[in-house]
């Protein structure tokens, strides 16, 4: 083989190999912003959601608006510990936790 053709065969195995190892870190280094990631999917989900169905926010505003605001702001503490809850009965059971 050429003297030329063998070091640029060389060189180039020593590139891919580098770039091989930089992908490897940059893969471990991106796990933690996955789960970011995900948390902003199920939010864009949710306001997704909301887009779709626009007369639950309506009925929403209204229970807030009829309801004394004390009781609303119970109403919601109330819901965030449900939520809560039931997130992690769903993380249980999908064997995350």
């Amino acid at each position: 083989m050429n003297p030329k053709l063998f070091e640029l065969a060389t060189r180039h195995a020593v590139l891919q190999a580098r770039i091989a190892e930089q992908r490897r870190q940059l893969a471990r280094h991106a796990v933690p912003l996955e789960a970011a990631l995900a948390k902003g999917d199920v939010v864009l989900d949710g306001v997704d959601w909301l887009k779709q169905h626009p007369a639950a926010v309506g009925v929403a505003a209204a229970a807030v608006a009829v309801v004394r605001p004390k009781r609303a702001w119970r109403w919601a503490r109330q819901g965030v510990f449900l939520w809560r809850g039931w997130q992690a009965v769903k993380s249980r059971l999908a064997g995350g936790g």
